[in-house]
């Protein structure tokens, strides 16, 4: 079989199951496109945090919206970034929290064109929609947020103390980022079923 040939095989095998199975394509597709904005996030966030490093950012604390209390009776704040490197027992500061959202805003810029023409092949306005996505980007956002309060210092810690402070530190952000893009995912779904709508 020549390759003109096998690849017309294919791309007709495709779009029969395309047309048999559109949901499931769809949901395909998408997963396909967050795993490579995924992939993206995991070496941006570590670049951007190591910039930021050489910068006073570190020693800036950034806890904010205090939400209750942690075991210890410390409070917990939905944004808990402590001043000081998280290798020397901080927060990461305002470095670190810079360094996670920027590499968000970045990713889901890029997720909500592919998402909107590639997964979705949406033909609804674009700015209702860059709208919408941005009002539940904000809101998960907070939400993962809060959640990391449970997992990121126990995860560093343990990477940290098994793989030695450079090494643990850089595959806890791998982690860390790893839960909050999955988190992203499982939520963004379906809210892009109803953002990224044809007419």
């Amino acid at each position: 079989m020549s390759e003109t040939k096998s690849t017309n095989y294919f791309k007709q095998m495709w779009d029969q199951f395309k047309e048999k199975h559109p949901a499931l394509v769809e949901f395909l597709m998408f997963f396909l496109i967050s795993n490579g904005v995924t992939v993206l996030q995991m070496i941006l966030m570590p670049l951007i945090k190591f910039i930021f490093g050489f910068t006073a950012l570190v020693d800036t604390p950034f806890q904010t919206f205090a939400a209750g209390h942690n075991l210890d009776g410390s409070i917990y704040y939905v944004f808990n970034y402590a001043a000081g490197a998280i290798s020397d027992g901080g927060g990461g500061g305002l470095a670190y929290f810079l360094a996670v959202e920027i590499t968000l805003f970045i990713a889901q810029v890029i997720n909500f064109f592919l998402q909107r023409n590639v997964t979705f092949k949406s033909d609804s306005s674009v700015a209702k929609a860059a709208m919408w996505y941005f009002i539940a980007w904000v809101i998960i956002s907070i939400g993962a947020s809060a959640l990391q309060g449970l997992y990121k210092v126990p995860i560093y810690d343990f990477m940290m103390n098994t793989l030695g402070t450079v090494s643990g530190t850089a595959v806890a952000d791998v982690i860390t980022m790893l839960i909050n893009s999955a988190v992203s995912f499982w939520v963004f779904f379906p809210i892009m079923k109803l953002i990224f709508k044809s007419k």
